[in-house]
């Protein structure tokens, strides 16, 4: 299987990080290093009061920031997208408020091979100029939040709306980019889908990977479709099993890597209104359950799994020993170390695991308490992602095959949850979260 960070990442503008976890594949894997042995780390920290999602690659020096309000209950929250100096991270441009169907979750954006970029945010779809002016915007199908959007190899635009158990079938959109006319009709899904969508392309196809709520489903790109593998749809989980959800997963070495345990009190909260997310300002009991650190609504342990793109065939591994794990991120595989990078959020807990042999094994394991999309360097062997403690959230670096803490240091983020590390363009990384981001840079 080809990687992200080497591959050439068709329908996206040419850059080092395109898209969330640099490209379609979700391996969230970058050129060079941090090399935080060879120095000291330096901060820029901005508290700017919104939910900071992601940030990504245009041009060479161009950064944007993307995210939404907050807004659980009170004034009614929308999107927007800034274009960032990438040293002081001062706004250079700004949106206005995006629309989103008073939907309140973490949404997506790309940089596209047209130039614009392309954010999904709630029930909306928006393109917008280099500049943050809004090129064109377009209402989704379905009147429920999306999360995940990706740019598939002739252009188009896929994304999907977030549904937990019970609360019916997920719907695939695919998008002109130009006009954000559907091209067809979308993919309705045998089931439900939480975790964002994942694409491979290969001899055989191009394939969006998706897991459901108690399968995993592969869709085929056609001209005018996308077409639901009935070959292959393993089965991760059962309804009223001692294990939650899966997350993304991440394409790599011919099998997808997944974490289960995903759909937190927290989420189940915030998926639990219409519009999602949004609250009355009397419903205390409700707004108290958006923590991520609340128990886990099940019994079993955090489980990384591991399916055969080929026949479907699982491995599986529990390294954590805690019961009621859970997760709001999921796993990253790194091939170049032999090495599958798995956390529990909930109880705490870093691991590698050895995928060296048919069996995966447990490598090495760290106390800390990891909740973000981390980011990879392969070239130096290091891991980058958070230890949220005590209301202070830090970035780590770990060595990727040794599993020793390197380098950490804090943001003066108070609050930490599941969003999106990316590489910068000089031995650092950009850090989004509630309320706050963030530059780390290692000199």
């Amino acid at each position: 299987m080809k990687s992200d960070r080497s591959d050439f990442l068709e329908g996206y503008y040419p850059s080092r990080w395109p898209v969330e976890c640099g490209g379609n594949r979700r391996q969230k894997s970058a050129f060079g290093g941090i090399f935080a042995r060879e120095g000291d780390p330096e901060v820029v920290s901005v508290k700017n009061g919104r939910w900071n999602v992601m940030t990504i690659h245009r041009g060479p020096g161009e950064l944007y920031l993307a995210g939404t309000m907050p807004s659980f209950k009170g004034p009614p929250p929308f999107g927007w997208l800034q274009k960032l100096d990438p040293d002081s991270l001062d706004v250079i441009s700004e949106s206005r408020e995006l629309p989103c169907g008073d939907h309140v979750w973490c949404g997506a954006i790309a940089a596209h091979a047209n130039g614009n970029i392309m954010m999904v945010n709630g029930n909306y779809l928006h393109s917008l100029s280099p500049d943050c002016e809004v090129v064109r915007e377009a209402k989704l199908p379905v009147d429920q939040a999306h999360n995940g959007l990706i740019v598939l190899s002739d252009g188009t635009i896929v994304t999907k709306d977030l549904r937990l158990e019970n609360q019916g079938q997920s719907t695939i959109s695919r998008l002109d980019p130009d006009t954000l006319e559907l091209l067809h009709e979308p993919l309705i899904l045998p089931e439900g889908s939480m975790g964002r969508i994942a694409s491979d392309k290969t001899e055989k196809g191009e394939f969006i990977y998706v897991p459901g709520i108690e399968k995993v489903w592969r869709i085929a790109v056609e001209p005018d479709e996308l077409k639901l593998d009935e070959t292959w749809c393993p089965r991760y989980r059962r309804i009223g099993g001692s294990q939650g959800l899966s997350w993304d997963g991440c394409l790599s070495e011919d099998y997808l890597w997944l974490m289960d345990n995903g759909d937190i009190d927290s989420l189940r909260a915030i998926y639990g209104n219409h519009p999602n997310g949004r609250f009355q300002a009397e419903d205390f009991e409700a707004l108290s359950r958006l923590s991520w650190q609340r128990a886990a609504p099940w019994s079993g342990q955090q489980r990384l799994l591991r399916f055969s793109l080929w026949d479907g065939s699982l491995k599986e591994i529990s390294p954590f020993g805690a019961a009621g794990g859970g997760i709001i991120a999921p796993p990253v595989n790194v091939p170049e170390h032999k090495m599958c990078i798995a956390w529990d959020s909930i109880n705490g807990g870093l691991a590698g695991i050895s995928t060296d042999s048919e069996e995966l094994k447990l490598a090495w394991k760290i106390d800390v308490r990891p909740s973000m999309q981390p980011v990879v360097f392969p070239d130096s062997g290091e891991l980058v992602i958070n230890d949220y403690q005590d209301r202070d959230d830090q970035i780590i670096v770990v060595d990727i095959r040794s599993g020793e803490l390197i380098s950490k240091v804090s943001l003066s983020s108070p609050l930490a949850n599941g969003m999106f590390l990316s590489p910068g363009f000089e031995r650092d990384i950009y850090y989004c979260s509630t309320l706050t981001f963030a530059r780390v840079r290692w000199r």
